[in-house]
């Protein structure tokens, strides 16, 4: 049937004008077949649209968030408010609204003098954040140094070496932010990346900056007052030998996690998350207890 330029098969599927008046001047068994080659609504007639998040874009736009809300905060700091952010309890969740429980009213007294300490430092809004960045990197060599020689009295009053010393004591008090740190980036981050760049990045600072601005002072230092600059090595042939078997053992241990029955370097089955803590942290007093063997001439050395 024809109306209003289009015709409308037996379907009730319309045919466009300048179709219709082309079948309708053809013969009946014609136009019939021309009929069959139109286009026409098939079965489905419905499209149903999922929108889903994508994860990724999220880590990406709450990051960015983050940075932005921390750089708003920073930017606004003041000595007063530093000063009150100190003295006040905070909780340790991520829930702002949520009260300090007792284990962080315990952590807030014992931490109370570095954090009036630290409070001293020159809020950001100062000289565009470079005072506060001179005055931090000062604190930082100078907490430091303070570490450095309390370990030594420490162990001088237990009589304990000082290679002992520098691997339990001082290794320990100077790793711990990067273990938090790690652990936040593990948290946060999707991927193991960030945690596991932090581990290395940290140990490779300690290890090419750590002992290589020192010893080039102290050649420098040396050579200035026509003195030959030499360090005995001690155990250091031995520790080096030690860490560096037990990091080769760690990364193989990364790499046959990232097997299918796993999947990736942290996280995993609770079984595999088990086997590899208890690894790892085995390594570790292997590595205290042999290079203090070693130290004391327990064991020998090489």
């Amino acid at each position: 049937m024809l109306h209003n330029g289009i015709l409308f098969t037996d379907d009730d599927n319309p045919v466009p004008g300048n179709e219709a008046n082309h079948l309708a001047t053809l013969p009946e068994n014609e136009a019939a077949v021309a009929m069959m080659g139109l286009p026409r609504a098939g079965e489905i007639t419905r499209a149903q649209l999922r929108i889903k998040e994508s994860k990724e874009f999220k880590n990406t736009v709450d990051k960015l968030v983050q940075r932005a809300n921390a750089s708003i905060i920073i930017g606004t700091s003041s000595w007063k408010e530093q000063f009150t952010e100190a003295l006040t309890a905070s909780s340790g969740s991520d829930d702002p609204d949520e009260p300090p429980s007792w284990s962080d009213y315990i952590m807030h007294v014992v931490t109370l003098f570095w954090k009036i300490i630290f409070a001293l430092i020159p809020p950001t809004d100062i000289g565009g954040g470079y005072v506060c960045f001179v005055v931090s990197i000062i604190c930082i060599g100078l907490v430091t140094a303070v570490i450095g020689d309390v370990a030594s009295h420490f162990g001088c009053t237990l009589g304990i070496k000082d290679s002992v010393t520098a691997i339990v004591f001082v290794a320990l008090g100077t790793s711990i932010p990067d273990t938090f740190a790690s652990k936040v980036a593990a948290i946060q981050d999707k991927y193991a990346d960030a945690s596991v760049g932090n581990v290395t990045g940290s140990n490779a600072v300690n290890v090419f900056l750590g002992i290589g601005v020192a010893w080039t002072v102290a050649a420098i230092v040396h050579w200035t007052r026509n003195e030959k600059f030499h360090v005995e090595p001690g155990n250091l042939a031995f520790s080096v030998t030690m860490f560096c078997s037990e990091a080769a053992f760690a990364v193989l241990v990364l790499v046959l996690r990232r097997r299918k029955s796993i999947g990736g370097e942290l996280g995993g089955p609770k079984t595999a998350k088990i086997i590899t803590s208890i690894f790892f942290f085995s390594l570790w007093l292997f590595y205290l207890t042999f290079s203090s063997l070693e130290a004391y001439n327990v064991i020998p050395s090489f």
